[in-house]
């Protein structure tokens, strides 16, 4: 039985009780929202070792971070030594997205170096597969991509992406557009190849039903995933974006008839004044579930500070409902991301989601903004380092220019505003 099932039922699983617990909701009230869609608890059945996440409605904001091997850079070493960074600094899944290298063996150990969820993209490794047995990687069938689906589910994989709404619709819709940047997701991109190369439509969107079997053996996530999201501002919210979002839509509707947990992937390059509305079309048209986007990065033409960009998306998105940012790193457009720019990512965004969690009013959220306005008050740096969401940045950066007066820091000196008023009470 799913979790979705169970919720149905009225049982109130330990599982359910652990994450209620974590996030300060009543047990009945989470399970609802499992149950009616709006809330999904991740963990796979095979992983007892972590502990179950919860993603949704009335939930804390969570963080992913992508890590992952690439053809031409591929060193599991480092993968694992970024997966504990983007733990340590605070992400709540880690993403193995590689395409290089050994991906059973990668994705194995890196899901050993991080005690939290982790997602995987499974068609990457059907696509490498293929690549190394035909001349193309097109040439996989859809056997091929379901076979590897399983694999991935059968290691302990705790949530998916599957790009289903990639289909001959939405491809049409595009091709009317006109669009700026095309596809710029990795998968859809795949996708869309596999289905000219094959003159059919995308195996994942037809056999959707096949994959609902697959999910509900493993109890496993489904992050629906965006191949249609736009990778320039120009292109935010045009015909093929929301065509592959309503087909989001409708298949949630048919997993969770199934009892599958669904999340819902959105973009993407989007400007400020649409990611709003982008939010709330996901809502009405995928009924509440999880959100879960890439920044949004909010202009097209910051290459090397686009963790910014996306951070700003990102805590406007969070604000208006999206429930799970996936983080964006200095290294976007540029190149594979080394362990620094997973650190500058994931703290990017946790500060997005800690603003979006402090302006929906979460008590949590708002006892660790005055302890921090407490600690400052009574100038207690160690008690500002222990609130800090980067502890070991806010230290170093003090240290670099201690004052004569070490109660105070370098900028203000002895005439520190606090300091002043203390003195002079």
């Amino acid at each position: 039985m799913t979790r979705v099932q169970e919720a149905r039922e009225g049982r109130l699983t330990e599982e359910v009780r652990q994450v209620a617990g974590d996030e300060g909701v009543r047990p009945e009230e989470l399970s609802a929202l499992v149950a009616g869609g709006r809330a999904v608890i991740t963990r796979n059945q095979m992983r007892t070792d972590i502990a179950p996440l919860g993603i949704g409605e009335g939930l804390c904001v969570k963080v992913n971070a992508n890590v992952g091997t690439s053809r031409d850079v591929s060193d599991v070493l480092t993968e694992i030594q970024k997966t504990r960074v983007a733990v340590k600094a605070g992400a709540n899944t880690v993403m193995d997205l590689s395409t290089g290298g050994d991906l059973a063996d990668i994705r194995r150990k890196i899901m050993e170096a991080a005690r939290v969820p982790i997602g995987t993209v499974p068609i990457y490794e059907a696509a490498a597969r293929a690549l190394s047995k035909h001349s193309s990687f097109c040439e996989m069938s859809p056997d091929d991509i379901f076979l590897v689906i399983e694999e991935h589910l059968e290691s302990g994989v705790d949530f998916i992406t599957v790009h289903c709404g990639v289909n001959q619709e939405a491809l049409s819709r595009m091709k009317s557009e006109g669009r700026l940047m095309d596809v710029v997701s990795r998968g859809g991109a795949m996708s869309i190849a596999w289905m000219r190369h094959n003159r059919r439509d995308n195996p994942l969107y037809t056999d959707f039903e096949r994959l609902c079997d697959l999910a509900v053996r493993y109890d496993a996530t489904l992050s629906l995933g965006d191949g249609f999201r736009p990778g320039a501002t120009a292109d935010a919210t045009d015909r093929a974006q929301i065509q592959e979002l309503i087909t989001l839509g409708e298949l949630q509707s048919r997993a969770l008839e199934r009892g599958v947990q669904v999340i819902i992937e959105g973009p993407g390059h989007v400007p400020l004044d649409q990611i709003q509305a982008n939010v709330h079309l996901e809502k009405q048209l995928c009924h509440g579930a999880p959100f879960y986007v890439l920044g949004p990065l909010v202009t097209d033409v910051a290459p090397g500070y686009d963790h910014i960009t996306g951070a700003i998306g990102g805590a406007l998105a969070a604000w208006a409902g999206a429930d799970f940012l996936c983080y964006v790193t200095p290294a976007e457009h540029l190149r594979l991301p080394d362990t620094q720019d997973v650190h500058d990512g994931v703290i990017a965004s946790k500060i997005s989601a800690l603003a979006a969690d402090l302006a929906h009013g979460r008590k949590d959220a708002q006892a660790r903004e005055r302890a921090m306005a407490k600690c400052r008050k009574s100038l207690d740096w160690d008690g500002m380092y222990k609130h800090a969401i980067d502890p070991e940045k806010a230290k170093n950066t003090r240290a670099q220019a201690l004052p004569m007066n070490s109660e105070v820091c370098s900028m203000c000196g002895e005439f520190c505003a606090i300091k002043v008023q203390k003195d002079s009470e």
